[in-house]
């Protein structure tokens, strides 16, 4: 009995020590599945998006497939930048441990092949964990194809060669300003390239391999993913290039002649619309080459010392270069707004063509005289509306002005769009610098009223200028100007679309005809302004100004001038409206510094070539169509008489060289552009000379006599400006300076211009 009881309490430790034991399992069984729960919770709910992306980074290779980005073309399809193909070289530190290539005769190969530093390609191997390491890019397929064969050549693995792209743009500095450049990574940092960044860029694609451990391509798989690269969008602007490389060989032109300081801007628009057919901003920069800066301010970096010091000056220089001043940079317009001022005070009927304006000289407004003079001391006498056009009278306008009164002629400066940007579809557009209307308006300040009259005393953007010019002849709509055209994908699909948009109406359309007819008799009437700006056979009408540079006068105390001309044509169905300004052109030029005297010129010059490339024909008067330029008629191989009959019917006489039957040689050669009344000459079998000529000072010289002098030494003429019908027009400059030589029979070209108005804004 005994023995049993101590049998079954031998038992029962041995089984509360198993319950017990089952117990603890359980519990640290149920223990370690809520810490397991947890584990797989956070891995496959929580974190399962970044324990995924781990996964696939480990077992997948991708490859970018870089998107095309979009062209940029004018409005006839030229491209201006366009995407070529180009391609980049990297290196993998990764491979080059596990294939134990030479990293040195690596890196000194590609610095050979492609100039890059041997020391920083020698720090970039170190990093042996990555597969990617840049060492050029954007390079062009003839340096690609000696990387290639340096690669095979030596069998590198970690050397790899991927396509890529480069933005190229055709007609490298034109229309810099507006087109802008792309960076590095091949995002627009400048102008339409950076505004229209989102249509261009597209969107790259991408490959994925599975990818062994090491990293290297599964070759036993066929698994691949392809996403497709979506090309940019291409995009069409209202620029023309050829009326582009108009505007900037005439401002490039007359910033030489008349060495202005700061250069120039203009632009072209049609007033109708608003669309911008050019937009030139002198001192312009290659922007295959953005970096670079000119020849003259590198000479300037050159003498700075400090490095820090000078890379901000390269830094402010680059950015300069880059802006677009007629959309940035502010101005006061001087006696360019006249025609505004006018439009008003016809609107609102405190004009007519009837109504007379005395000027004194000068005149008082509030018991002060205005510190601006009329440009001509004297005074004009009594004038009509037309007659103070004419002679850009500031009394005159000043009483125009402050016949229409400070409130009426602050809303309509407001009307036509000077208080607010125009919303041009280019980053970095300015706004005006105006009174606000309480202190404009007040009674006690109607001095501002008077100066503002005839365009001083405030600032407006070159833009915002020229569209309200454009709104005061164009039947009286101010329109909002444009420069993207549409924006097309790669399947030709219209994504958007830009049309004329008429913002509001200023003025009647009577009013501007009006406005027309008397800008049109200040470039054709005999006492007009801008008579410089004439283009025999078209109806131009237009205005001139000059002002001071009020601000940097400030700053230097020394006065610097801005000349302007805005012009319309024809003045009867209006094209084109021209906006051309100098800043700061120099007294050495020998001439007096005026918009009427240096700008229209090469406004008519502008429109001599634009309006004919527009298809408008010329109507000459029988006076203008003798005076004409003409084409001299190939004459090799003719006999004499019948070289005399062609010459006759285009107003050109000669003489012969030499006794023959048939001319062997001409001067000037066949095509050349020369004044009428030239006289050829004909070889007849006698050998033309190869002399050079000692070009004559021919600046101030009427066309007869500038053609006989240049004939006395065996040179040519041909003219621009002005047109030669008008006897007061004397030569103004000259394409080769007096002194210089040119080869014999060279044909010099000389600018034209009336300067009996001297003084005239």
């Amino acid at each position: 009995m005994s023995g049993k009881k101590n049998g079954e309490l031998g038992q029962r430790p041995n089984k509360m020590i198993l319950s017990r034991t089952l117990i603890l399992m359980a519990v640290c069984g149920i223990a370690a599945f809520i810490v397991l729960a947890v584990q797989l919770y956070k891995v496959m709910i929580r974190d399962h998006d970044y324990y995924e992306r781990l996964a696939v980074e480990n077992q997948t290779r991708e490859t970018v497939v870089p998107a095309s980005r979009g062209d940029i073309t004018d409005r006839n399809g030229n491209v201006l930048a366009m995407s070529a193909t180009a391609y980049t070289v990297f290196i993998s530190p990764y491979e080059m441990q596990k294939y134990e290539e030479d990293a040195s005769a690596i890196a000194s190969g590609l610095e050979r092949i492609l100039g890059v530093d041997y020391a920083s390609i020698m720090e970039k191997w170190k990093d042996t964990q990555s597969w990617y390491k840049t060492i050029a890019t954007k390079i062009d397929v003839e340096l690609a194809d000696e990387v290639r064969a340096f690669k095979k050549e030596g069998d590198y693995k970690s050397l790899h060669i991927e396509n890529d792209s480069k933005r190229y743009y055709p007609y490298s500095t034109l229309a810099a300003q507006v087109v802008g450049f792309v960076g590095a990574e091949g995002n627009g940092l400048e102008g339409l390239e950076a505004t229209m960044n989102g249509y261009l860029a597209g969107e790259s694609g991408s490959v994925v391999r599975l990818a062994t451990s090491q990293g290297t391509d599964m070759l036993l798989t066929d698994y691949e993913y392809y996403r497709d690269a979506v090309d940019g969008c291409d995009v069409e602007l209202t620029l023309d290039v050829t009326i582009q490389g108009i505007v900037e060989k005439y401002l490039a032109q007359a910033v030489e002649d008349y060495q202005a300081l700061n250069g120039g801007y203009a632009i072209v628009m049609e007033p109708k619309t608003g669309r911008i057919l050019a937009m030139a901003v002198n001192g312009s920069y290659d922007l295959n080459n953005y970096l670079q800066v000119s020849d003259s301010v590198q000479e300037e970096l050159a003498l700075i010392e400090d490095d820090a010091e000078r890379a901000e000056k390269l830094a402010e220089a680059q950015r300069y270069q880059w802006r677009n001043r007629a959309i940035t940079d502010t101005y006061e317009p001087g006696s360019v707004f006249k025609p505004i001022t006018m439009a008003i005070a016809l609107e609102e009927g405190k004009a007519t063509l009837d109504s007379t304006y005395f000027c004194g000289g000068s005149m008082n407004v509030l018991g002060r005289t205005i510190p601006l003079n009329c440009w001509k001391t004297a005074g004009h006498g009594t004038q009509t509306l037309t007659q103070a056009a004419q002679h850009s009278c500031n009394v005159a306008f000043t009483n125009i002005g402050l016949s229409v009164g400070a409130r009426t002629f602050y809303k309509y400066v407001e009307a036509f769009g000077l208080f607010d940007k125009t919303g041009i579809d280019i980053a970095g557009e300015a706004n005006s610098l105006w009174w606000t209307e309480d202190v404009f308006c007040n009674p006690q300040n109607y001095s501002q009223l008077a100066a503002a009259s005839f365009g001083q005393t405030f600032n407006v953007t070159p833009l915002q200028m020229i569209t309200a010019f454009s709104a005061a002849v164009n039947g009286g709509n101010l329109m909002k100007p444009y420069v993207v055209s549409r924006v097309t994908s790669g399947s030709g699909e219209v994504v958007m679309e830009n049309t004329p948009t008429v913002v509001r109406r200023v003025l009647s359309e009577e009013t501007s005809k009006t406005v027309c007819k008397i800008l049109e008799q200040v470039v054709g009437g005999a006492e007009g302004t801008g008579k410089n700006a004439a283009v025999t056979g078209y109806k131009v009408g237009g205005k001139t100004g000059t002002s001071t540079d009020t601000t940097r006068q400030a700053a230097t105390e020394e006065k610097f001038y801005k000349v302007s001309f805005c012009a319309v044509a024809p003045t009867d169905d209006p094209q084109v409206v021209v906006l051309f300004i100098l800043d700061n052109p120099s007294k050495s030029s020998g001439l007096y510094i005026s918009g009427g005297n240096m700008a229209a010129p090469a406004v008519g010059n502008i429109l001599s070539e634009v309006l004919p490339y527009l298809g408008v024909e010329p109507d000459y008067s029988p006076e203008e169509e003798a005076k004409l330029d003409v084409f001299v008629p190939a004459l090799t191989g003719r006999t004499e008489a019948e070289a005399q009959k062609l010459l006759g019917e285009r107003g050109l006489t000669y003489r012969t060289v030499g006794e023959g039957s048939t001319i062997t040689d001409q001067l000037p050669r066949a095509n050349a552009e020369v004044a009428a009344g030239t006289s050829v000459i004909l070889y007849l079998g006698a050998d033309k000379p190869e002399s050079e000529a000692t070009v004559p000072n021919l600046k101030g010289m009427k066309v007869e006599q500038a053609r006989n002098a240049l004939q006395n030494v065996g040179l040519y003429l041909d003219t621009s400006g002005a047109s030669p019908a008008n006897t007061a027009v004397v030569v103004t400059t000259q394409s080769v300076a007096a002194g210089e030589t040119a080869p014999y029979g060279s044909v010099i070209h000389v600018v034209l211009a009336d300067q009996s108005n001297l003084g005239a804004y």
